[in-house]
């Protein structure tokens, strides 16, 4: 890393904010804070969902999973997951989002106050709260990982404490002053910026690699996309699993999880909505190809193909995910170098603090209170939340950074499996409200309640024979080496099944529909 690097990266940290700040104006409302009153293009929408839900655990993480992917596994198996995606997406679009924009809502949440009534709404919205801030914890620490990189190659032994919290306040500015629409703007920005860097990245790879290198990856099957060998109860990429794991995942994150659902309210018409919506389905697959492509072409690099290049066990790495970190910092020319790393960075501004604290403020505080705030007051509180999540991110991320140095997994697969717990239970909630006219608050919230602690029972408990996938039976230790978990593409389906079970018997008592089970909201785009 020389001076120029650095100059990138500095000019490249303090600049978005302030750009975001600059694009968001000044905010007179709490609409305008939260979603933007409608004033967002659907192609600017759609890349804020990339960048959202995948940001910097893509650029990091998921060439890792290429790289460490045995013949057995497939180095890019991952990309069944992305086709579940888009189906998960298109069925979200036609059914669930014509509630939200049509109708005009702050937050996801409140179309299940209006169907079942605040209490459920409260305990939707802080779920999502609580699993929102791990999630996204991991993400702040994700991005933590280069810039550790970048001062060890300076001889500066700085903890990710002190990194995340930098990180933090960074992140902070422009949600706090801009509002939603700094932040979509901003996402769209940096997606197109670590993109580039990630082209950049293939480009400087491909000049080093020796005659004979594809052939030796075909033969070790990084190539490979679909797995049907795989046990489809305990392979996370199996074929079947990774389509209906990730369709119904999908259907979960983008139909039920504030963050992504607030960036598609920003553009207030239901057409532009649907064409973001789907679209970013297309995009991620795009995105998630480039990057298991990269962990193909570092697998090349790095595995004797190359013998003048150490492997990463010699390189000293804390963690493997530090794996292609370490490549940019070490390996890429200077400028070059400091170009991609910025773009990393950056993607720590994909900030969901937008999403926490409208879900705080319209879904908790405001039922909490029995009253909704004028806009001024909710543009007030809204901003006072923005740096409350903001702190409570800064210390989940230095939680994980402190106990991830003995994790097995790729922190991309541990963010996708702590919303396993409840994403399941949210999307069977909002389907419940749907498809059982009968269901009444009390079904719903027991449901809801049961579905956490039966999915927590799953995760934690149920082990499976790793070799041929057997059920072994209850057992709450730590997976060995001959004992699995579930595959996490399973659980949002398993807690799905679940909420429609408990919820459907549980309204079999009653004999009347429910008073407020709302009417099909009748498609309409505004003029």
């Amino acid at each position: 890393m020389r001076a120029l690097d650095l100059a990138i990266i500095g000019l490249f940290l303090v600049g978005m904010p302030l750009l975001g700040v600059w694009i968001g104006g000044k905010q007179k409302s709490g609409s305008d804070y939260f979603v933007g009153e409608g004033k967002i293009s659907w192609w600017v929408a759609c890349l804020s969902v990339v960048s959202a839900e995948t940001s910097t655990l893509t650029v990091l993480s998921v060439p890792t999973v290429a790289y460490i992917a045995t013949p057995g596994d497939g180095g890019m198996t991952y990309l069944a997951l992305a086709i579940g995606y888009i189906a998960g997406r298109i069925v979200v679009s036609m059914v669930l989002l014509p509630r939200y924009v049509a109708g005009n809502l702050v937050t996801a949440y409140a179309f299940l106050g209006k169907r079942f009534g605040s209490g459920l709404q409260g305990t939707a919205s802080v779920t999502f709260l609580l699993t929102r801030t791990l999630a996204d914890g991991i993400r702040l620490f994700a991005t933590a990982i280069p810039i550790k990189v970048v001062m060890a190659a300076y001889g500066l032994n700085v903890s990710y404490w002190t990194i995340v919290v930098g990180l933090g306040i960074a992140m902070v500015l422009y949600s706090f002053f801009g509002g939603v629409r700094a932040v979509v703007w901003v996402d769209a920005i940096q997606m197109l910026w670590y993109i580039l860097g990630a082209v950049v990245v293939i480009w400087a790879i491909s000049g080093r690699l020796p005659d004979g290198w594809f052939g030796k990856a075909v033969d070790a099957n990084k190539f490979q996309i679909f797995d049907f060998s795989s046990n489809m109860l305990t392979g996370q990429y199996a074929f079947f699993t990774a389509l209906i794991g990730g369709a119904v995942l999908s259907m979960a994150s983008h139909g039920s999880d504030q963050l992504i659902v607030q960036r598609l309210q920003s553009t207030n018409d239901l057409r532009a909505a649907r064409k973001a919506l789907v679209a970013s389905g297309f995009v991620v697959f795009l995105q998630f190809a480039l990057f298991l492509f990269i962990g193909v072409l570092l697998w090349a690099l790095y595995n004797g193909l190359n013998p003048t290049k150490p492997k990463p066990e010699g390189l000293g790495l804390a963690n493997k995910d530090e794996l292609f970190a370490n490549f940019i910092v070490n390996d890429l020319p200077s400028g070059l170098s400091g170009f991609v790393i910025a773009g990393i960075l950056a993607a720590a501004l994909s900030s969901s603090l937008g999403a926490l604290a409208s879900s705080t403020v319209t879904d908790v505080y405001e039922r909490v209170i029995g009253r909704e705030l004028p806009e001024a007051e909710r543009l007030k509180h809204g901003r006072i939340w923005t740096i409350v999540w903001a702190g409570a991110l800064i210390l989940c991320a230095g939680f994980f950074a402190s106990s991830n140095k003995t994790s097995a997994d790729p922190i991309v697969v541990q963010a996708l499996g702590i919303t396993g717990y409840t994403y399941g239970a949210l999307l069977g909630a909002f389907l419940l409200g749907l498809l059982f006219k009968r269901a009444r608050q009390a079904d719903a919230i027991v449901a809801f309640v049961s579905t956490v602690i039966v999915m927590a029972f799953i995760i934690l408990g149920v082990k499976f024979n790793k070799p041929d996938g057997s059920l072994i039976g209850i057992d709450f230790s730590k997976s060995s080496g001959n004992t699995v978990a579930l595959a996490w593409p399973w659980y949002t389906l398993c807690g799905v099944v679940i909420t429609l079970v408990v919820g459907g018997l549980l309204s079999l008592r009653h004999r009347s529909v429910d008073p407020l089970a709302e009417p099909d909201v009748k498609e309409s785009t505004p003029a």
